[in-house]
Order: C-alpha cells, then structure tokens, then sequence
C-alpha cells in the first residue's frame, strides 16, 4: 500500500483508509463485534494504516470496536475521531461547546483504549459556537498531548479558513466521488492552497458506484439511503448512466467498478486519502485494489469528458439533515 501525508505536520497515511461507520452504523444492523474486529485487523495486514471512527457512531459503539482491534498494532496505526453531536446523537442537533469537546476528547481516549487521537475532527461546523472557539480548543488538547492533529468535517471555505489560522487544519473529510463533485468547485483550490489533505468519505456514492443498485433496489430498516432523495426508484433509474459509465471504465481497465472510482480519486490529488467502508472481506481486498490502479493523463482526460454527459440527479442528504452541511 502507497502512503500519503495530510497537511503540513508529517502525517502519514496509507493511501486508502477504512471508513468503519457502516459496521455498527448507519447502514442497518450492527455488523457481529468479533467479525467487525476481524475485518478491522484484516484491513491493517492488507496495509491499511488510516481507521476512520466518530462518537456519533453507535453512539460510541463504533470507537470501542476500533480501540479493540486496533490494540495490539496502536503505534503503527492511524485513528480518526470525531466530536460535535449533542450527547453523540446527530438527531439532537449540534454540540462544539469547548466544554463538550473535552469532554468527548476524554471519553473517546477511554474508548479506543489509547493516549492520543491521532485527528480530532469537528464532525460538523455547529452555527452557535464559533469556528474560533472549536479550533482553540483542539489546540489546546493538542498541547497537552490528548491530540495530534485536527480536522473538519462538511465545513465550508469560510470556516476552514477561519479555524485553519487558529489551529493548522491537517484534514477536511467532506462527501466526494465520480456522482458528488461540488468540492471541486472551492473546497480542493483552498486545500492545495493551505496545504490541508482531502479525506473523502462515500468514496462509493454510498455503493451505487459499485453497480449493486438498480431503478427496484430497496433499503432495510436502519439503512439510512432509504430516505436519500439520490436513491429514490426515480432517481436512481435516471442516475443508472453514471453507473453504466462507470462499468464501461473499469471493463477498458480490466478492474472492478470500485476500483476505477476510488483509483479517480487517488489520481485527483496527491494529498486526497479515500476512506471507503464495508463488512465484507472481499469487498474490502476489491477495494484496496484500486491502489494498484494506474490512471494516465489520458485515462483522466477521457473519463472527465465521459463524466461530463452524465447529469446525477437527486440531493445527497434528505432535508433534516441537509442542515448540518456548513457551505
């Protein structure tokens, strides 16, 4: 597995990382405690060095799954958390209280059963604390050696700018893929201007990407695309293009629909770490893959003017949550 660094201060990733929301989160039931440990261990022999986690996850479920697996290689591992939900539920709205913050900071050491949190990140920019305030006191737990690094998460320009001069910003995780391509607009120019890292989560358009989910797909209970207007039958038979594009590609490559779109991603920026989650081991080797997927100039060019004819059709949040998205 190639390597990259986020931001300015040195820290280094593999060049995928593993999103692990989806093992006890967000995606329907939680995934069984010693399998989710097992995929966990499994990603990092495979050379997987970047674990993504949060708080709002479970809540706190998911950290106590990743300090678990993650024990035995801690000093070899990366670990990204998150604060920023009142009581780590997002359904109860936004919570960056300095206060709050140390709070959670002190809770997820005990969690992922270590010292330091490697990035601390602001889940999302919260209106009624400023970015000031949120950046000071990530500052502050980093000068007494509880965190490494910071990051934001779905902050818009203003506010990166903002918190990035209180406290340099290492990475802003945001929504980025081959069918959500609004960061290219503001969002990477600031980046490589402040030397900040891009961690794009939903890599996979959330799966459709992949090719799984056609006009009839239907969601279980617990799976939050259910209620995504992007996966409506009647989006989803207009976004079927995309899908076919994207299938087409990967055949030219001889690789998997997943690999093409993470190796996209890969080839946009030095400095963009992909996180992609699953439950599935297979899924997981087919994603490390796309690493050793080379895309020429030529392949970029191609595939952007291929994207180009494709109009993805559908919001990617439904309205209660399109309201945390700081723009």
């Amino acid at each position: 597995m190639h390597t990259r660094r986020l931001g300015q201060d040195g820290l280094e990733v593999s060049a995928l990382g593993l999103g692990c929301m989806g093992l006890s989160y967000g995606y329907g039931p939680a995934t069984d405690r010693g399998e989710a440990i097992a995929l966990i261990r499994a990603a990092h022999e495979r050379g997987v060095t970047f674990f993504d986690t949060a708080e709002a996850y479970g809540p706190g479920v998911n950290e106590e799954v990743v300090g678990d697996a993650l024990a035995p290689v801690r000093d070899r591992v990366v670990i990204a958390t998150k604060f920023g939900f009142v009581g780590g539920v997002p359904a109860q709205g936004l919570d960056s209280r300095p206060a709050r913050i140390r709070q959670v900071a002190d809770e997820a050491l005990l969690r992922l059963r270590t010292d330091r949190i490697d990035l601390f990140y602001q889940h999302r920019v919260d209106p009624k604390v400023p970015i000031e305030d949120v950046a000071g006191t990530v500052k502050d737990l980093i000068a007494v050696g509880k965190v490494k690094h910071f990051g934001l998460s779905e902050a818009g320009v203003d506010s990166i700018r903002r918190a990035h001069a209180v406290q340099p910003v290492a990475a802003l995780q945001s929504e980025y893929s081959m069918w959500w391509r609004e960061p290219e607009a503001e969002i990477l120019p600031l980046l490589e201007e402040l030397g900040i890292g891009f961690v794009p989560f939903s890599p996979l358009g959330k799966g459709f990407l992949t090719g799984r989910f056609g006009a009839d797909a239907t969601f279980g209970a617990g799976d939050f695309r259910g209620s995504v207007p992007r996966f409506a039958p009647e989006a989803l038979q207009a976004n079927q293009a995309l899908a076919d594009l994207v299938r087409d590609l990967a055949a030219e490559k001889s690789v998997t629909p997943a690999q093409i779109a993470l190796a996209w991603l890969l080839a946009r920026k030095p400095w963009i770490v992909p996180i992609p989650g699953t439950t599935k081991l297979h899924r997981l080797e087919e994603n490390l893959g796309a690493d050793a997927v080379d895309l020429t100039a030529h392949d970029m060019a191609r595939i952007e003017q291929a994207l180009a004819t494709v109009a993805v059709q559908g919001d990617r949040y439904a309205a209660a949550n399109q309201q945390f998205v700081n723009r």
